[in-house]
This record gives structure tokens, C-alpha cells and sequence, in this order.
């Protein structure tokens, strides 16, 4: 996909994203908003996935570590085909099989995550598996700037490093907003490259709101020079949403039917600007 049609998927996806969350009356709506364009962009430009394809062994791997941000997987999955129409309507509903975090009954979901710092570690275990198989495919993981916290981050980080895991993509969502505040005064993260170059790991920042600067820097990766890879993309907690970018409440929040209808009206003019420049 071209870099404006990327542009443009995201924001269906995130019209439908503020959508479900609304209808279910639950979420982690600003965490899933500022790292739908990657989902967008690993999905639908970067990631060997396919719904018909779902079992092939050299299928590219996605784990979402933070996984309270499951909303963001679950319509980027939809709209990738591997959710039947309708069955995404069902999340917050009693028997629905889409939970608050990811589980593996939903199609195209690898592994059971949302215990932060556990997601990586469950990567490394993919990549090595694919090195000692002499399989082709590559390991990609989506982690939280708050869940850096946790101490078993780092033992992945040096195992990663140890074995070589040149097949294995890390990226952290630096919104620098979580739960209770922003991140350098809960638990101070910076300077998170020199942190991750320090442990052996091949280190990039990029633009998580610009897809463009999304699409380069994923394309700019060297999947054969020996060393894991980390991207640091930098996002806006509550991206796409005026009123909920870089506000910490909406970590966790549900909006109210005048907020839904603001939020998809500034969507929707951003669809509309896009599908001009398309024609």
C-alpha cells in the first residue's frame, strides 16, 4: 500500500475503533489510539499475514504485549478480513469470544498477552524457535512505554541480544502517558535508545503519528545484521481525538454520545481529505 492509503486505512480504523469502544462502554481507547497507525501499517504493509493463510508456518509472528490496548488489534483485524462481519459488535457482550485483552480464540491471535513485560519474552522464544527451524519468518512485538517498568523486559533484552535475534522487531509505543501519569514521573524511562543500544539491541526512533515516517523507518530495517531490533515511536496518547490527545484520564475511558459524535465528525473530515487526495 501507498503511504496515503496507509494514512487512510488508519483512520477508518480509527473511526472504528472509537465506534466499538463507545458501543461496548470499555476500553483503553488513548493507549489504542496512539498505535493504530503501526498496527495499521505492520498489517497491512509489512507483516507476511494472511486470514487464509492462518496456520502456515513461515507466516510472520504479532504479538501485542500491551495488551490492554486490544481494541486497536481487534478492528485492525477486522479490517484485514480475519474477523467475520459482526462478531466484533459483540465485544462487552456476555459469550462474545473477544475479552479485554487478546486471547488465542480469536483468528490471528498468537498467544494469550496483557500481564505487562511478558510479551517480549514470549518474542524471543518465537524468533529463536524460527532460527533453530530455519524458518523464514520474522517476530514482531508492540509494548507499552509504562510496561519498560517491568524487570523481565530486560532479561528478554540480553537474551534477544545473546542469540542474535536479527529476525525479531521490537517497538514501544512512547506516548509517555499510562495509567498514573506520564512516565518520567511515575518511573523515568529516558534516554530509552541509549538504554537499548547499551544491551546490543539495533536501535531506531521514528514518527509513530506520521505514516510516512512509519513506512520509512520499517523498511529501512536490516533484518540481516545480527542484532534485534528496536523502534521507538513516538506517539500522542489519544491520537486522531482533539480532545483526548495527551490527557492521561483517557487511558481508560469511554466517550459520552456528544463526545463519540465529535470525535467521529474530526474523523471523518480527515477520511474525506484523504479519499480526495486518492482520486
Amino acid at each position: 500500500m501507498k503511504t496515503q492509503e496507509l494514512a487512510l486505512q488508519a483512520e477508518i480504523n480509527r473511526k472504528r475503533l472509537v465506534d466499538v469502544v463507545y458501543a461496548a462502554h470499555a476500553g483503553h481507547i488513548g493507549g489504542d489510539l496512539s498505535c493504530l497507525n503501526v498496527l495499521t501499517a505492520l498489517y497491512f504493509d509489512v507483516l507476511n499475514v494472511s486470514p487464509d493463510r492462518i496456520s502456515d508456518p513461515d507466516r510472520d509472528r504479532f504479538i501485542l504485549s500491551k495488551g490492554h490496548c486490544v481494541e486497536a488489534l481487534y478492528v485492525t483485524l477486522e479490517a484485514k478480513g480475519f474477523m467475520q462481519p459482526g462478531v466484533l459488535d459483540t465485544l462487552g457482550q456476555y459469550g462474545s469470544i473477544l475479552s479485554g485483552h487478546p486471547t488465542i480464540e480469536v483468528p490471528g491471535i498468537e498467544v494469550n498477552t496483557g500481564a505487562l513485560g511478558h510479551g517480549l519474552s514470549i518474542g524471543v522464544g518465537m524468533a529463536i524457535a524460527a532460527k533453530m527451524d530455519g524458518r523464514s519468518y520474522r517476530t514482531f512485538v508492540v509494548m507499552g512505554d509504562g510496561e519498560q517498568g517491568e524487570g523481565s523486559i530486560y532479561e528478554a533484552a540480553m537474551a534477544a541480544n545473546q542469540y542474535h535475534l536479527d529476525n525479531l522487531v521490537a517497538i514501544i509505543d512512547r506516548n509517555h502517558l499510562q495509567i498514573s501519569g506520564n512516565t518520567e514521573d511515575v518511573m523515568a524511562l529516558d534516554d530509552i535508545k541509549e538504554r537499548w543500544s547499551a544491551f546490543g539491541w539495533d536501535v531506531k526512533r521514528m514518527n509513530g503519528d506520521d505514516m510516512a515516517d512509519i513506512v520509512r523507518t520499517f523498511d529501512s530495517i536490516d533484518y540481516g545484521c545480527g542484532r534485534p531490533h528496536l523502534l521507538i515511536s513516538e506517539t500522542t496518547k489519544g491520537r486522531g481525538v482533539s480532545f483526548m490527545e495527551n490527557v492521561a484520564s483517557w487511558h481508560h475511558g469511554v466517550p459520552s454520545e456528544e463526545q463519540h459524535a465529535k470525535a467521529v465528525e474530526e474523523i471523518d473530515n480527515r477520511i474525506k481529505e484523504l479519499e480526495k487526495t486518492l482520486r
